[in-house]
């Protein structure tokens, strides 16, 4: 039930979207004259590497830095860029990743290679679902780069204080995966283009409807400061990038 509704939610999605697609195709490539497109490349289920696709929303060969996580006021991201991160404009691509099979509409986000050799013996289960194009964390976390944008190194700063908590956050939906709970994310999805306080009131809901623990409801919550806390199956916060 699950492939049948990524299958058919990617298929309609790609022709409903297309008044968007093909606007922000031509705006990212008048830009700079260079292809609309990042093909990025990321770790899948079984840790089988694939090719994500996403609109290109910073300079041309903006990865050649080395730079994993990026933060609001990262200088590669472009005028456009800024326009298509803000509305969520770069994931709808990976659609097509969905109708492919390499991801489903609702599963862990997909990380980079130098990410997932970091990953604990925990963290690796979430390398044995499809990765998703929104989860629990994609909502918790929307604002991931105004929170990195605050520090000077910004992948440090995803090690200690976003990864622990968008690990855990990705684990529970492994344990809770369901149809009702996939249709659920993706409705909370949609809600927080419009409202992300609603739509974290509604994550915390099935969160506590679900059984999640006190401490896990509490960060999904974001009314309280991030603090650096070890990753899932770790003792210690990470200290380096890896």
């Amino acid at each position: 039930m699950k492939r049948l509704l990524d299958i058919a939610v990617s298929s309609v999605g790609l022709i409903a979207a297309s008044p968007v697609l093909v606007p922000t195709m031509i705006a990212i490539w008048l830009q700079d004259f260079h292809s609309p497109f990042y093909v990025a490349p990321r770790v899948g289920r079984g840790e089988r590497p694939f090719r994500m696709y996403k609109f290109r929303s910073m300079v041309v060969n903006a990865d050649s830095t080395g730079v994993d996580s990026t933060s609001a006021r990262d200088p590669r991201i472009t005028r456009v860029g800024h326009f298509v991160r803000r509305y969520k404009l770069d994931e709808l691509p990976q659609l097509y990743n969905v109708l492919k099979g390499d991801m489903s509409l609702v599963g862990p986000r997909p990380n980079v290679e130098r990410e997932t050799r970091l990953y604990t013996d925990e963290e690796k289960r979430l390398l044995s679902v499809r990765p998703g194009i929104t989860d629990f964390a994609s909502i918790v976390f929307s604002d991931e780069g105004d929170i990195l944008s605050e520090h000077d190194d910004p992948d440090l700063a995803y090690n200690q204080l976003i990864r622990p908590w968008k690990s855990r956050l990705g684990l529970f939906y492994v344990d809770h995966a369901s149809l009702a709970v996939d249709l659920r994310l993706i409705l909370l999805t949609a809600v927080a283009i419009l409202s992300r306080e609603r739509a974290l009131d509604g994550v915390v809901a099935l969160l506590e409807r679900l059984g999640a623990d006190e401490e896990l409801i509490r960060v999904a919550r974001r009314t309280e400061p991030l603090v650096p806390t070890p990753p899932p199956g770790a003792t210690e916060v990470v200290t380096s990038r890896g």
